[in-house]
């Protein structure tokens, strides 16, 4: 992390009728999540304006108006201004209206063009030339030139920015070379198919080389987007200001000119029952994470669009860490697995709302493959218990397992700061069934900081439970590969080492036959079941709700909802 995720910043003031706080009397339970909201679904458009320009007026107006503030309420909080360092949900949601991409995902597979114009893959695979879009100007004023593209790549590598997501996306980025103006070239090391995705997310978002080069503690958010910063209130809520300079929005873009909005502001509250309420009442025209035992109720609402939209990518799983103590033995992987009714957590605590998950990549993802549930180790007590018998640990008087005088006792950190979906409830249904086969799940309470060193990076830990949403299997690479630990940037929390894995991941990264990487990336999904590296949860659905007042919203390819054509009517 940044100086700055530990100093609120202030640079302007706020919108009038903003400096208040929607807050809970309840202890916040702030649900920054790990993972980087992302998804491959197709552009869906919940409202729509009319003409691109607006009227000059908006009573009777039949078409988008210009004005206003839209306030959006969110489950987590901003941990990072800077996109190329945290791995956040909200950080993604936000900086994709400060920041532009070099290209759009328009499907599963397919690209258009953002920030640059055109490109070109060499023969080898390696080098990508991108051709610039001219007339482009920073927030800052500055010119947006093949050097912002190199500044903003060599950034995200660098080990000083200590990237927690953005680097794992380029692995391997080797250098950029400044053609002129308005032509770069970059290299990578070996030919790397996900290229492109991974340069259409806010994450690797083109950054002003000035803002960059200032120092850590003076960092603010300059990109050339529809938005640009004004404050961010640590905890509380960023705000940013409509670009009116804004002429370069990706292709298929409905409107072409600035904003509508005048302002658009975020606002941090974790507390499920107060977001809902502020929705309802009026005080935010716009909640992400609907409550699941509200959404129903919502749906029946008049005045409001309710969306729900799953995410691929690795869904909501519970990762065994294979190289310490008990979980060393497959068998006693398989029988925790096996010990917990997952389809029973999740239809109880969820409404319904989330798909339980039996695969760690949901159903949505491409190259997601049915047949790896057949691995999976799902509920059966009796043969949990028959494993862990196997494999010498025998239950004590107190119900829990002993093995050489030793307890088999499981850590599981637990991050109230990533706390999100009644993740806290579903982890206390697993220690009670984990219980019924006799093994303990101790559950540590630790801030941010020790979460991150003592834990992910340390390694002190028997389990980590996080979702990672990416609309590219790629992400099996970020989440299994040896070489893809947390300390690197990566998700591989369960410090998968296995050179097979290795192989599969690494190829079908590198090869331009779709049928070879469906076909590595099955494998892996059959492996990583078969040896309950992971027991999958259930899939993270985005259940967003917004005010009938809020037009012109559509979600792109990330599911974040785009806020350049939003207007507000009466």
């Amino acid at each position: 992390m940044s100086v700055s995720d530990d100093t609120a910043t202030q640079v302007d003031d706020e919108p009038a009728g903003r400096r208040g706080s929607l807050r809970s009397r309840r202890p916040a339970l702030v649900a920054a999540a790990l993972v980087a909201a992302a998804t491959v679904v197709l552009v869906l458009v919940v409202t729509t304006g009319g003409r691109d320009e607006p009227s000059a007026g908006r009573a009777g107006a039949a078409g988008p108006v210009a004005g206003g503030t839209l306030t959006y309420a969110l489950a987590g909080t901003q941990v990072s201004l800077d996109p190329a360092v945290a791995a956040t949900a909200v950080t993604g949601l936000i900086d994709r209206n400060v920041f532009d991409s070099l290209v759009v995902q328009t499907g599963p597979a397919t690209f258009g063009p953002w920030l640059a114009t055109k490109w070109a893959v060499s023969g080898d695979g390696r080098t990508y030339t991108f051709t610039l879009r001219d007339g482009v100007t920073f927030h800052d004023g500055t010119p947006f030139t093949a050097e912002a593209v190199k500044a903003t790549l060599d950034h995200v590598v660098d080990p000083a920015t200590k990237s927690a997501y953005a680097a794992s996306l380029i692995a391997p980025y080797e250098k950029s070379r400044v053609v002129n103006d308005h032509v770069v070239e970059v290299t990578l090391k070996r030919p790397f198919t996900p290229f492109l995705q991974a340069l259409s997310v806010p994450y690797l978002g083109i950054q002003s080389p000035a803002a960059l080069a200032k120092p850590v503690a003076d960092y603010r958010p300059v990109g050339t987007g529809p938005f640009s910063y004004v404050s961010w209130e640590k905890d509380k809520r960023v705000t940013l200001r409509r670009n009116a300079a804004y002429g370069s929005p990706p292709a298929g873009a409905s409107h072409q000119g600035a904003a509508y909005l005048d302002s658009l502001v975020f606002e941090f509250v974790p507390e499920d029952a107060t977001r809902y309420g502020a929705l309802t009442s009026g005080q935010v025209q716009a909640i992400a994470g609907v409550p699941p035992v509200d959404a129903g109720k919502l749906r029946s609402l008049g005045g409001f669009d309710f969306t729900a939209q799953e995410t691929p990518g690795l869904n909501y799983n519970l990762y065994l860490n294979q190289t310490r103590g008990p979980l060393k033995d497959v068998r006693v992987r398989r029988a925790l697995s096996a010990a917990v009714n997952v389809d029973e957590l999740v239809k109880n605590i969820y409404f319904g709302q989330f798909p339980v998950a039996r695969n760690p990549l949901s159903r949505t993802t491409a190259a997601y493959d049915a047949t790896a549930e057949s691995e999976l180790a799902s509920y059966d007590l009796a043969a949990a218990e028959r494993l862990l018998d196997e494999a010498g640990w025998k239950k004590g008087s107190d119900g829990y397992r002993v093995k050489d005088g030793r307890t088999l006792a499981l850590t599981w950190p637990y991050w109230a700061e990533g706390n999100k979906e009644q993740r806290d409830v579903l982890a206390e249904g697993i220690q009670a069934q984990a219980k019924l086969a006799g093994i303990k799940i101790e559950r540590p309470a630790v801030d941010t900081g020790a979460f991150v060193s003592k834990y992910l990076i340390g390694g002190e830990y028997d389990l980590v439970d996080v979702s990672f949403a990416r609309p590219t299997p790629d992400v099996l690479r970020f989440a299994f590969a040896s070489g893809n630990t947390y300390a690197k940037a990566g998700g591989n929390v369960a410090l998968v080492d296995s050179p097979q894995i290795d192989t599969w991941v690494e190829e079908a990264a590198e090869t331009s036959d779709p049928a070879t990487a469906a076909k590595d990336y099955a494998a892996v999904q059959h492996e990583v079941l078969r040896q309950a590296y992971v027991l999958p949860l259930y899939t993270p659905v985005q259940l967003t709700a917004f005010s009938a007042k809020a037009r012109g919203v559509a979600f792109d390819a990330q599911t974040y909802p785009v806020f350049h054509g939003v207007w507000l009517g009466a």
